[in-house]
């Protein structure tokens, strides 16, 4: 599909050639008999143009306009045609001497808008004047094309409107390099990319069910067993290595669109790389991968249940040896569409990995869950690239994301509906927040002792159990001594661990500080959480000892935390269940009458339903 609202044609050239008369022929389909040296602007209706696109057409003479008036009028233009008398030489020579440089000062060198050679008045000569002007369409790449027309016979006066709005709409020069006669660097990389996505099973050719899954997703039409056919075999006749197994290659996917080019059909290529996303610099559009989302204050972002059939699509695409983890090598070929890799060295420490640093499908959604959450944009970005739209048959990857609701409203209704929470881990240097971030993982003392405190990350993500429910948990590792001076918005999250080192005797009071600071009277659970508990307690140098401060503050009495050996799993659980349920915000034990309840209350419901159908059984029989 096409983005552009309206194509501006602008009509230029010396006095005489006949530009004002080409417009008017147009319009009344004759030739008129009086010609003012200025035609009106005109705009033809988008249902009446090939394209369906709105088009206004321009008449510029120096007659009644200035220099100024060329300026605006150069920069408004979406193509510019420079008309010229086949049989006026002056006219032609004038393209090269005034109006290719006067265009080039107003837009610069670079410019990417088209221009379209016109040559009128042809029924006045037999000879064509392309000699003439082909030397200056190899000379400068956005001349798109030269059309010989008559407005006094009306011969190619509606192909030169057509031509001119299919340069705008589907330009040569980002596609074609008609020097060298081959696809453009930018083109073939595009294309490149175009190929991968829709080879769904990743064995580096495009069979009959993907080319034909192709064939509907850009022409909204199957692709008949015949055209198929002939396709295969035009390719199979004109280029080496074109077909392997009865499939498509890229080097044949490339050559059919090189031949569509080369046959004038570049809408056919131009379909192609707009359902992809292309704009007419051949850069994936701020549109395709930025789109719009509102997000409220307060909600935060998730993955939606396309977006996870989505992701396992991917991952059994790209997951060669069926192990259920992704090597360096598969997140490599993985991410082979994208510009650049959007996974660093520590992502392995953030999520769940096998023992030989592999991520695991677990930590593969979880690593997109971490990133959702944190920078949505980069998540609806790179679903771009992997080509979530094509994948899903989606209008865009909005509906990748699901938008929550303000935490406020969790509290209110004293249920949150979210299935991701972060949870900011607080502690003084030194504390073992690395560890506990790394517990979560199920790694133990010894293995964060291997680590490379290079790639440490401040994140880490996997998913807990709530209540019979999985929920991702995500852990953010803050220094207290940061903290301190960041602002209550920055530490906003949903669920709060202050860790403290029960063999340190300083350590709880940084705590206390901390808490009093941001959380007192905020409505973020906390949970005091004392790590290193393998070795003795020892008593904290402060006005209140944790659990008396815990009970103060209305908080759940203080965790204990070990990862020499065994992990102590239970904390990450009660954090999750603190999150999912903010009114448990007072603690989970002064407030287990209500978990004891709410348990009681399921019991009864089941014992009820049980009764309910043995005697709808019973009263059957």
């Amino acid at each position: 599909m096409n983005s552009r609202k309206d194509v501006r044609i602008l009509l230029v050239g010396e006095d005489g050639v006949g530009k004002t008369s080409l417009i008017l022929s147009l319009v009344s389909e004759e030739f008129p008999d009086e010609v003012p040296a200025k035609a009106e602007e005109i705009t033809i209706p988008a249902d009446v143009t090939p394209e369906r696109v709105p088009t206004q057409i321009v008449d510029f003479t120096f007659q009644e306009q200035t220099e100024e008036d060329l300026e605006e009028e150069i920069h408004k233009a979406s193509v510019i045609c420079i008309v010229y008398a086949v049989d006026d030489e002056p006219s032609i020579v004038k393209i090269e001497e005034f109006w290719l440089p006067r265009i080039h000062k107003s837009l610069g060198e670079n410019s990417r808008t088209p221009i379209v050679l016109v040559g009128n008045k042809s029924d006045t000569v037999e000879d064509h004047s392309m000699e003439r002007v082909i030397p200056l369409m190899n000379q400068y790449p956005e001349i798109e094309t030269c059309v010989e027309c008559s407005a006094k016979t009306l011969k190619n006066i509606s192909e030169l409107f057509y031509y001119a709005q299919k340069a705008v709409l589907h330009p040569t020069g980002p596609l074609y390099n008609s020097e060298e006669k081959d696809l453009t660097e930018h083109c073939k990389k595009a294309l490149s990319r175009v190929f991968k996505i829709c080879d769904m099973d990743n064995d580096g050719i495009l069979n009959d069910r993907e080319l034909n899954y192709f064939q509907k997703r850009c022409f909204n039409a199957p692709l008949q067993p015949q055209a198929l056919k002939d396709v295969k075999s035009v390719v199979e006749k004109s280029v080496t290595d074109g077909l392997k197994d009865d499939g498509l290659t890229q080097k044949g996917f490339q050559f059919l669109h090189t031949l569509f080019i080369q046959r004038g059909r570049h809408e056919t290529t131009w379909t192609v790389l707009r359902k992809f996303g292309y704009n007419n610099d051949l850069q994936l559009s701020k549109e395709y991968l930025f789109p719009s989302l509102k997000i409220a204050k307060g909600a935060t972002t998730e993955l939606s249940g396309q977006a996870m059939k989505f992701l396992n699509f991917l991952f059994t695409k790209y997951d060669k040896d069926k192990d259920g983890c992704l090597s360096t090598t598969e997140v490599q070929s993985l991410f082979s569409t994208c510009p650049y890799m959007p996974w660093g060295p520590d992502v392995t420490n953030a999520v769940c990995t096998n023992e030989q640093g592999w991520i695991t499908y677990r930590g593969y959604i979880a690593q997109w869950a971490l990133t959702t959450l944190l920078d949505v944009r980069r998540t609806t970005e790179y679903f771009g690239y992997l080509g979530y739209t094509f994948i899903t048959d989606q209008e865009d990857t909005k509906t990748a994301i699901v938008v929550t609701r303000d935490r406020k409203q969790d509290i209110l209704h004293k249920q949150s509906t979210r299935n991701v929470f972060q949870c900011n881990v607080l502690g003084p240097k030194g504390i073992g927040k690395t560890a506990f971030l790394q517990g979560l993982l199920g790694r133990n003392m010894k293995y964060v002792a291997s680590l490379d405190k290079d790639n440490l990350p401040i994140y880490t993500m996997n998913t807990v159990q709530v209540y019979g429910h999985e929920k991702y948990l995500l852990l953010h590792e803050i220094d207290i001594a940061k903290a301190e001076n960041m602002s209550s918005a920055e530490l906003t999250c949903d669920v709060v661990c202050l860790l403290y080192d029960v063999t340190n005797p300083k350590s709880f009071e940084h705590c206390s500080k901390i808490y009093e600071q941001h959380f007192q009277d905020r409505q973020i659970s906390c949970l005091v959480v004392g790590t290193k508990s393998e070795m003795a307690e020892v008593k904290q140098e402060c006005e209140l000892q944790p659990h008396e401060f815990c009970k103060r503050h209305r908080l759940s009495p203080p965790q204990f935390f070990q990862c020499v050996d065994k992990i102590t799993t239970d904390v990450y659980h009660k954090l999750a269940t603190m999150a999912a349920f903010p009114y448990l915000q007072d603690g989970l034990s002064s407030n287990s009458h209500v978990i004891l309840k709410f348990s009681i209350g399921i019991a009864v419901l089941a014992v009820i339903a049980f009764s309910v159908y043995k005697y709808q059984k019973n009263s059957k029989n």
